[in-house]
């Protein structure tokens, strides 16, 4: 071959994109690629170990690329170290076999499959046909990651009771927990094709909504198989395992979620420092609205009761829509430079027996399907806004969504792959944290209510690095704190001192420390990334001195794609 054939770095990132897509057709839904929408991957210990084949052999074909043809270019530069360090993350994760104890409240297989539901196109009888093969896919996707998991119980790898306790819970509430004879799969079914306009409903064939409901049912009958033997085999057999990590295992998860190899100790520092920054500021401000109040979360508590607030589920919808319109209106042509495509965002309630935080997902890579917003209700009907402003800056506009979008409106400039399956998560959460900053310092939150839940939301990502390190690292709470001196970091220690430093409800804040148990390492990414960020955005104002352009800078760091906190700051810095 001669140098002239010999592929590019972004090529080779682009044809692993597609190989990924043909083993994990779960990738292809978040893309936005039909042909995926009537498959689900192989999940067993022999899918897994295709998928790291695949990564081994793309960064052979790496190495190849490099060799022959380099990375000269600042676009090939990036995308080659993105490339190869995702994968090689990617493998140090396979290679330990954490794979067969993937269990939790948010981000295992059983997770994807059903959030992929949420994403397939159901507008005509053609994807509600391509709905009923993936349902009928459910059962045989369940059995291999339960052959995974058992694998695990083999070879002594186990996931922690908690985590492992409210997932049972979970994929109970995913069955029948009500008795009524629909599980969620039935209820997917029978809400998404009753929503249809009436021409698209009379389009359906009887014989396809007699399918679609039988593969339906077996879908839940599926989940209940895989409870119960969750309950009865896998919970008893790792009984006693620890929740926590250790320092080895939390390492090389921290690689995976930031992109980085972390200075732990530093990190646990710096969290320190931003709790009790936060904890001066927010006594500041909870004063103007409850003078005296002893802590800023009694203030908080006032605001729950008599703050402003939102009545029903629709109308907390609507109202969380209309916020991120308004952000759009107001940042388009004096911060960012939108778009059309990149305009458009979805606010949507999350679907029951999903984790307590909100979350977003990406718009598909032809921009047919939007970015959307997901609120958990967790059974509530009345919502104070407070907390609401600044999350919603975070998970919709100008956090993850102007990011995410911006990757996909540029993705034929960069690479399929940085604008898509490369991400890194203390990015992409580092830019979200930036964002509700950014939203403080352009004096968008108003009042004292919506900039004290601003401050809350960042001091639950202050805790979330002092927690998650010191408990998974069994690190020493210092003499500074007040809170338990001297003592070494438990579960359950972390889980009160998280509850006394938040404004939340008791269900969030347990759902967010079994959070951290499940996905070690990758709550930190919020305030790391966010600090990485601040960094860049610094370092490229003093380069340019009175010249730097706030507008011209936040598009030209929006449109770089992904990159993990090795390079962030780096580059950041040139723009």
């Amino acid at each position: 071959m001669s140098q002239t054939n010999s592929p590019l770095p972004r090529e080779v990132a682009d044809a692993y994109v597609d190989d990924l897509i043909a083993l994990d057709p779960l990738t292809g839904t978040y893309l936005g690629v039909r042909e995926s929408s009537s498959r689900l991957p192989d999940l067993s210990p022999k899918g897994q170990e295709a998928l790291a084949r695949l990564a081994r052999d793309t960064l052979a074909k790496l190495d190849e690329a490099e060799r022959r043809t380099g990375a000269d270019s600042d676009i090939e530069r990036r995308c080659a170290r993105l490339l190869r360090e995702r994968l090689t993350a990617e493998l140090a994760v396979h290679e330990a076999d954490e794979g067969l104890r993937s269990v939790g409240n948010m981000g295992t297989a059983a997770h994807h499959i059903r959030e992929a539901f949420t994403l397939t196109p159901t507008r005509t009888a053609e994807d509600w046909t391509a709905v009923a093969a993936r349902l009928r896919a459910v059962p045989a996707a369940l059995a291999g990651y339960r052959e995974s998991l058992t694998l695990g119980l083999e070879r002594k790898l186990y996931a922690g009771p908690r985590p492992t306790a409210t997932f049972v819970a979970q994929l109970t509430e995913w069955s029948d927990p009500d008795g009524t004879g629909r599980g969620w799969f039935e209820d997917f079914v029978a809400t998404g094709t009753e929503s249809l306009p009436a021409e698209l409903s009379e389009a359906l064939p009887e014989s396809l909504r007699a399918e679609l409901d039988a593969a339906a049912r077996a879908a839940t009958a599926a989940v209940v198989e895989l409870r119960d033997w969750m309950r009865d085999v896998y919970a008893p057999t790792a009984e006693g395992a620890p929740d926590t990590v250790g320092r080895e295992r939390y390492a090389r998860w921290t690689r995976y979620y930031n992109g980085t190899d972390l200075d732990l100790d530093e990190a646990y520092a710096y969290g320190w420092a931003e709790y009790h920054r936060l904890l001066a500021e927010m006594t500041e401000e909870a004063e103007k609205i409850l003078p005296g109040a002893d802590t800023p979360w009694v203030a908080l508590a006032h605001l729950d009761e008599h703050g402003r607030h939102i009545d029903g589920v629709d109308e907390i919808r609507d109202w969380l829509q209309g916020l991120m319109d308004q952000a759009i209106d107001a940042l388009d042509g004096t911060h960012f430079e939108l778009a059309e495509r990149v305009r458009k965002v979805e606010s949507r309630i999350a679907p029951p027996g999903s984790a307590a935080a909100p979350y977003y997902t990406a718009p598909s890579e032809d921009f047919s399907r939007p970015g959307r917003t997901w609120l958990p209700t967790m059974g509530q009907t009345r919502f104070p806004v407070y907390d609401l402003v600044s999350t919603w800056y975070h998970e919709g506009v100008p956090g993850h969504h102007l990011q995410l979008a911006q990757w996909a409106h540029v993705a034929a400039s960069l690479s399929r792959y940085q604008a898509s399956v490369g991400t890194v998560s203390a990015n992409v959460e580092g830019w979200a944290l930036y964002a509700e900053r950014l939203m403080d310092e352009l004096g968008f939150l108003t009042d004292a209510e919506q900039r004290l839940g601003y401050l809350d939301a960042q001091m639950m990502r202050a805790v979330r690095v002092i927690v998650d390190i010191g408990m998974h690292v069994e690190l020493e709470i210092p003499a500074h704190s007040p809170f338990h001196p001297g003592e070494r970091w438990t579960p359950e220690l972390a889980q009160e001192f998280f509850g006394a430093h938040s404004s939340r409800p008791a269900d969030y804040v347990e759902s967010e420390l079994t959070r951290y148990l499940s996905i070690p390492g990758q709550a930190i990414g919020y305030k790391l990334g966010e600090r990485a960020w601040l960094l860049g955005r610094e370092k490229a104002r003093e380069r340019h001195g009175d010249a730097f352009d706030l507008k011209s800078w936040h598009m030209a760091a929006l449109s770089q794609g992904s990159l993990g906190l090795d390079d962030l700051v780096d580059e950041l810095a040139r723009l």
